[in-house]
């Protein structure tokens, strides 16, 4: 019996564990009629036929033998423990490279080189009393049984130890055993994987379109997929549920784009004519912004329209780069190009959502300097509103107010003053008291979301 790197053992030792291991089993697979028959003559000994004498000396012989075939049942049992021990140690190197992992193979080997020690000893005990003998000596029978009995017992005890040794490994070996489990099935969901998206690309194709990108991707795998088919045996249980687990999301995003591409094609031609009409739409009402910066000057003061000099100039540069980015995309999307393609498309948006910005811009400027010009009043009775509304809040409950509400809402109240203050005069700066107006709105929300979160995390 030896460990999992132990030198193996000289031939004869093999040929006596050999000897002693029939000496048990033959006692456990002898039919029935023959024990009755071979115990009345004391015949049978596990080595053959003798003649027996009577008196105490046969006594100590059949003790002997006795003990003999204790220790070698004990022998046979470790023997099968350790090799039923070492599938399990297999499994989890097998599997698990992790300290945990190369501790249990050193702990393996150490009990491997305990069980070679009482192994010897069983062996030597038994090479070293022939039972068979006929003239064979009560004290000899009696060092025999004695021998044997030590033998045994250490072969037992060591036996427990393997035994709780085997019992500690249950985590690292159901671990193990899952992994191994999950092999099987995971290398075959890849190959599925690999043959779906391989279909769904053959069906592309038929229609007409190209998906290079998509073929290279899926060829790309093809060296994955040799390494699947070699096996864990040369890659490792690890390697190759990782390797797995790779080739099937890869092979499943092939599949899935691949599925998609003529929905995408088909996307790509709709925005191409949503962002040409818009573009042109644009280019229309870009031309309506300097009629609302005549009336802007004539009317307002300069800091009322002075930021929106140049929205018709940058309207009109936007416009001429988003139909220059979607000339490209249109070429990009006859060449089945589809990245650059969505990518020219969305800097097209992008151009179109800022000019549509700032030409909106403009003409709410006006519609809005028109009406507080004509009633500032409507402006300072909803910020007021607004202040005092959440004055209440900050007061709700309290005698006084917290200072972290109180002073932000009393700023409020000196800042919506002075933008009245500032309506005062041949040229009021309506721009400006509207944006006053609209920061004393935002500081009073901060301070109402403030209290009440407060109050809600109290609660």
């Amino acid at each position: 019996m030896t460990a999992i790197h132990a030198q193996p053992r000289p031939q004869a030792r093999a040929s006596a564990r050999g000897s002693a291991v029939s000496d048990a089993l033959a006692l456990v697979l002898l039919p029935v009629p023959l024990i009755a028959v071979a115990l009345p003559s004391l015949a049978f000994t596990g080595g053959g036929t003798r003649r027996w004498f009577g008196g105490r000396g046969e006594g100590q012989r059949a003790d002997a033998q006795a003990a003999k075939d204790a220790a070698a049942a004990a022998f046979y049992e470790l023997d099968t423990a350790q090799r039923d021990l070492r599938i399990s140690i297999e499994t989890i190197t097998a599997v698990d490279s992790s300290p945990g992992a190369r501790k249990v193979v050193a702990d393996f080997a150490a009990l491997g080189h305990r069980i070679d020690e009482v192994s010897d000893a069983y062996i030597t005990a038994v090479d070293s009393h022939d039972l068979d003998r006929d003239d064979l000596e009560a004290s000899a029978a009696s060092r025999a049984r004695t021998e044997l009995t030590r033998a045994k017992d250490d072969l037992v005890r060591v036996k427990g130890d393997l035994d709780r040794f085997a019992q500690g490994l249950g985590p690292l070996l159901g671990k193990a055993e899952t992994q191994l489990a999950r092999l099987a099935p995971a290398v075959e969901r890849a190959r599925q994987s690999l043959l779906a998206a391989s279909n769904a690309l053959d069906a592309v194709r038929a229609s007409g379109l190209r998906a290079d990108d998509l073929a290279a991707r899926l060829a790309a795998l093809g060296p994955e997929l040799t390494k699947l088919n070699q096996g864990a045996g040369q890659h490792g249980v690890a390697e190759t549920l990782t390797r797995a687990d790779k080739v099937l999301r890869d092979a499943e995003a092939v599949r899935s784009e691949a599925e998609q591409l003529p929905e995408r094609a088909a996307e790509i031609d709709r925005r191409l004519v949503s962002l040409r009409t818009r573009a042109q739409a644009l280019t229309t009402r870009a031309g309506t912004v300097d009629p609302v910066l005549s009336e802007l000057r004539r009317r307002f003061s300069a800091a009322c329209w002075q930021d929106l000099q140049s929205v018709p100039g940058q309207a009109a540069v936007n416009v001429r780069q988003a139909e220059e980015k979607l000339k490209e995309a249109a070429k990009a999307r006859e060449e089945q190009r589809w990245a650059d393609a969505t990518s020219r498309l969305s800097t097209v948006r992008a151009l179109l959502n800022t000019t549509d910005e700032a030409v909106s811009a403009a003409g709410d400027r006006l519609q809005r300097l028109n009406a507080v010009s004509k009633d500032p009043q409507q402006e300072i009775s909803r910020t007021r509103f607004a202040i005092r509304d959440a004055q209440r809040l900050a007061m709700a409950g309290r005698s006084t107010p917290d200072p972290r509400h109180a002073r932000p809402l009393d700023d409020s109240v000196g800042r919506l003053e002075r933008a009245i203050t500032g309506l005062e005069g041949r040229h009021p700066d309506y721009w400006h008291f509207l944006t006053e107006t609209e920061a004393v709105r935002r500081t009073v929300s901060r301070v109402v979301d403030q209290i009440r979160e407060e109050r809600g995390a109290g609660a």
